[in-house]
C-alpha cells in the first residue's frame, strides 16, 4: 500500500482511537487509553471501515512503550529479581497447562482439527503461531480470528480483573521528574540500534525489547533519571490499542461468530489458570496478585507491558516474565507440533 494512502487510512483510524479514548476515560473504565482505543477500532473495523497503522507509526509506539518500561526499573525492581525464577517456574506450568485444557477443548467443543486447535490454544506469540500454522496442515484463518480475539478480549478484561483486585500500582517515578529532552533525544537512537540487532538474531518483539533494555539501563545508572512525558506514554497507548482493533481486517464476517465463541472459551480458560497462578506466585514472590496477573496473561508482550505501565504494576518484572513465555513457546512450539502432526 502506497504510503499516502496508508496513512490516509491511519488518520480516521487514530481518530476513533482518540474518540474510544475520551469515551472510556468518561465512564472511568480501567487503562482508558488503551482500552477504549482497543474497543472502538474494533468495531469500527468489523463494521466495514478501512482501519489502518502504518508500519513506521507501529514501531515508534513499541519504542516509546519499551522505555517506559526501562524507565521503571528501580533497585527495589531489581532486588525482587532473586524470587523471579520462582514465578517464572509457575508461569512456564500453567502456560502448559492452559495449552492442553484449551486445545482439548476447541477440539471436542468446536470441531477443530488437532494441529488448528493446538496454535489457536498457544498462549502468545501472534506472528510466530501464524508463521507457522502456514507451514503446516492447520486452518490459517481459524487461527488468526481465535487468536485476535484472545488479545482483545485480555487487553479489556485484564483491566477489569486489576480493578476488582482493588490493588494500586507504585512503579512510577514521579519524585525524579521528567527526563531531560537531550536524555530522551539520544535514548531513542540508541535503542533503534540495539532493536535492529535484536532483530537480526531473531529475538521477538526486538524494538520492544531493545529499549526497555537501554532504557533500564540508562535509569538504573543514573545516566538518563526521570519520567517520560505523560503525553508521550498516552499518544503510543492510544496507537496500541487502535493496532489491537486494526487485527480484525480483512476477517470474513460470517467466520467471526463461531471464532468469537472459540476466543471468549479459549480466554477464559488461560484467565483461570493466569489467576491460579498469579495468586499461587504473588506468595512466593511477595508482590501484589494484579502485578502476577499481568504477568501471567497471555496477551501480546506489548500490550500487556503497557497496561502494566498504565497500572503502575510492575512493569519490568511483567515485561520480564512475558519475554521469558515468548521464548519458551519459541522453543517448544515446533516441538508440540511435530507431535500433533497427523501419521
Amino acid at each position: 500500500m502506497p504510503i499516502d494512502a496508508e496513512w490516509q487510512e491511519a488518520l480516521p483510524t487514530l481518530g476513533i482511537g482518540i474518540a474510544g479514548a475520551a469515551l472510556f476515560w468518561l465512564i472511568d473504565f480501567p487503562a482508558a487509553v488503551l482500552t477504549g482505543p482497543a474497543a472502538a477500532v474494533s468495531m469500527a473495523t468489523v463494521l466495514g471501515v478501512r482501519t489502518a497503522i502504518p508500519a513506521l507509526l507501529r514501531d515508534a509506539v513499541f519504542l516509546t512503550i519499551g522505555i517506559t518500561i526501562g524507565s521503571t526499573v528501580t533497585p527495589e525492581v531489581i532486588e525482587t529479581a532473586m524470587a523471579w525464577p520462582l514465578s517464572l517456574l509457575v508461569l512456564t506450568a500453567t502456560l502448559f497447562l492452559s495449552l492442553i485444557v484449551a486445545q482439548k477443548i476447541l477440539m471436542r467443543g468446536f470441531g477443530y482439527d488437532r494441529m488448528t486447535a493446538l496454535l489457536s490454544a498457544t498462549p502468545g506469540h501472534l506472528s510466530y503461531v501464524l508463521s507457522m500454522s502456514t507451514a503446516v496442515a492447520a486452518d490459517v484463518r481459524r487461527v488468526a480470528l481465535v487468536q485476535t480475539v484472545r488479545v482483545l478480549l485480555l487487553t479489556l478484561l485484564v483491566p477489569v480483573l486489576i480493578s476488582l483486585w482493588g490493588v494500586k500500582g507504585t512503579a512510577r517515578l514521579a519524585d525524579n521528574g521528567a527526563v531531560s529532552p537531550i536524555a530522551l533525544a539520544m535514548t531513542f537512537p540508541v535503542a533503534i540500534g540495539v532493536g535492529l540487532l535484536l532483530k537480526r538474531i531473531a529475538i521477538p518483539a526486538p524494538l520492544l525489547i531493545g529499549a526497555m533494555a537501554v532504557s533500564a539501563i540508562g535509569h538504573g545508572t543514573n545516566y538518563t533519571p526521570g519520567v517520560i512525558p505523560t503525553w508521550l506514554t498516552a499518544a503510543a497507548f492510544i496507537c496500541m490499542g487502535a493496532l489491537i482493533g486494526t487485527r480484525f481486517r480483512g476477517f470474513d464476517r460470517r467466520q467471526i461468530g463461531g471464532a468469537l465463541a472459540a476466543g471468549v472459551m479459549m480466554t477464559l480458560i488461560v484467565c483461570a489458570f493466569a489467576v491460579l497462578g498469579a495468586a499461587v506466585a504473588a506468595k512466593l514472590v511477595g508482590l501484589p496478585p494484579a502485578a502476577l496477573l499481568l504477568a501471567f496473561a497471555p496477551g501480546g508482550v506489548e500490550v500487556m507491558a503497557a497496561l502494566a505501565v498504565e497500572t503502575g504494576l510492575e512493569p519490568a518484572f511483567v515485561a520480564a516474565h512475558h519475554v521469558f513465555r515468548l521464548l519458551v513457546l519459541g522453543v517448544f512450539i515446533p516441538f508440540l507440533v511435530s507431535r500433533n502432526r497427523i501419521p
